[in-house]
């Protein structure tokens, strides 16, 4: 008897433990054809397209598909109760964080949901390869709400070794890349979680590192001013080295899988996984200039007091530009000009193709900070201590602020707001159509480092060996954020999302056969 009940008692253990795990495959909809969706891409900036694919819904459904709670696209299932790649965008007050797409079926409610992660990377020094250096996506700080700008973090670069931080901060998948230079000491390589400041991995580096990194193919790329490229896993730090011809790096620009980077008296062009060196172009100068990469076309200055326009995928010259000054500043360009200054203290518009001067404007000493371009306007400082602001068009002068030192920091520009830091210590924050000052910091250094912003947070090196993160604290990180944006963050209940009865069915109409 007493086997008997003991296999009676197990089998019905059994059965409940079978039972249970049912009703929870059930409630993830992922067992016995419950619907499910999936989504070409994970996460990117507010106004990403992506595509949505599903199964398991009933055969012909008419099903709508939801970015958080706004309907944007209509699809009819096929015979097997599937649909694919239904073309979506996420709206471009996404705010930063965790977003829901669903798909509802109209008759019964029933669907399947994927989170999406809106996020802004600001990979490289230039923002993109081109060089703007400006951010397009940023939707939480503005005219209005980056007066409640306030501490959220700094990193101190100590850790035994210290140094001034002065190369701009990279922002990628929640971690920023900066290096720190020790004249006489160790140099290091950071990489520290964006949202709190805590240490993800640090290099040391016997030389000088006054590249700013450069985020792609989960690597980050840097020189050193011994002639050496590296690449480090973004992960953890490890790295593949790279020894091109020259010495000493300008920050790298990365696109289409190629590293543009200046090095002694010429630029590089490697692979950006193999190493391969493509081809290496001789200015007759000291090259301090960062690449921009456009059109097919890469443009460099040299000491040599020449701007460089050269074929990207051969390195031949295109056109030279001679200036009155060694060319320090690096180059951007923006609808067919190439903006960038001279130690002449010029600041120059050239046409990108021929190298036809369109205007020139002269401030009081070098420049050689790298312009940002944004809303036809060039925003681009001088150590003669002013930020100007100039019509990208004709170069008349729009507004200029006055600092207290020499702007050797490129601006940043994001959402009607330039950043920008001045050799007296300050981050500082302008309204990007007068000028006007909104907010300001003082740090226990120079501020060379160039700001890089992303996601709400306003990232900057300093001389006083700290990196800075500065983002709404209090009342104000709501301020000017719509009830409708706030509750687009939280997961929808399907039950509750409604229809737009005026969208037509998308294309592909994934009827008949299966949907690819």
């Amino acid at each position: 008897m007493s086997r008997i009940r003991i296999k009676t008692v197990a089998i019905t253990a059994s059965r409940q433990v079978c039972l249970l795990s049912i009703v929870v495959l059930l409630a993830a909809g992922v067992c016995f054809g419950g619907p499910s969706i999936s989504l070409s891409r994970k996460s990117g900036p507010p106004t990403s397209k992506l595509s949505v694919s599903g199964s398991g819904f009933k055969a012909y459904a008419e099903i709508d598909i939801y970015f958080d709670t706004k309907d944007e696209a209509k699809v009819i299932a096929n015979g097997s109760g599937k649909f694919s790649k239904i073309s979506i965008e996420s709206p471009h007050l996404a705010l930063p964080g965790k977003h829901w797409v669903s798909a509802v079926q109209r008759a019964g409610d029933t669907g399947a949901q994927a989170p999406f992660l809106v996020n802004t990377n600001w990979s490289q020094f230039g923002f993109t390869s081109n060089g703007e250096r400006a951010n397009p996506y940023e939707n939480v700080l503005n005219a209005s709400t980056v007066g409640g700008l306030g501490l959220l973090w700094s990193y101190a670069t100590n850790s035994g070794y210290g140094g001034p931080v002065q190369t701009s901060p990279s922002v990628a998948d929640g971690v920023v890349y900066v290096g720190s230079d020790n004249p006489g000491g160790l140099n290091e390589d950071y990489a520290v979680n964006a949202s709190d400041g805590s240490l993800v991995w640090e290099v040391p580096y016997g030389y000088a590192v006054p590249s700013s990194m450069a985020f792609a193919n989960g690597l980050v790329y840097f020189g050193t001013d011994n002639g050496v490229l590296y690449a480090l896993n973004a992960s953890n730090g490890s790295d593949w080295i790279c020894e091109p011809p020259g010495s000493g790096y300008s920050s790298p620009a990365v696109t289409d899988g190629v590293v543009y980077a200046g090095a002694g008296g010429g630029v590089n062009a490697v692979n950006a996984i193999t190493c391969a060196v493509l081809w290496n172009y001789m200015t007759g100068g000291t090259v301090a200039s960062s690449p921009a990469v456009a059109n097919g076309v890469v443009y460099i200055g040299s000491g040599d007091n020449n701007l460089y326009a050269l074929n990207a995928n051969t390195g031949t010259l295109m056109w030279s530009y001679t200036t009155g000054g060694a060319v320090a500043s690096s180059p951007a360009v923006a609808n067919g000009v190439v903006y960038v200054g001279s130690d002449d203290n010029k600041v120059y518009a050239l046409n990108a193709s021929t190298g036809a001067l369109l205007w020139s404007y002269t401030t009081g000493a070098a420049v050689e900070a790298r312009p940002a371009i944004a809303n036809e306007v060039v925003y681009i400082g001088s150590t003669d201590n002013h930020l100007y602001g100039l019509n990208a068009s004709t170069g008349k002068l729009l507004w200029s602020y006055v600092t207290g030192g020499a702007v050797e920091s490129s601006p940043a520009v994001a959402n009607g707001v330039v950043y920008i830091g001045s050799d007296d210590n300050k981050v500082y924050a302008l309204s990007a159509s007068t000028g006007a000052l909104l907010w300001s910091y003082t740090t226990g250094g120079s501020v060379k480092s160039s700001p890089a912003v992303a996601n709400g947070v306003v990232y900057v090196g300093s001389d006083d060996s700290n990196v800075y993160a500065f983002g709404l604290t209090g009342g104000a990180r709501t301020k000017g954020v719509s009830a409708e944006q706030e509750a687009a963050s939280t997961r929808p209940d399907l039950r509750t999302l409604r229809p737009d009865f005026n969208l037509r069915v998308s294309e592909p109409v994934a009827v008949g056969g299966d949907a690819d």
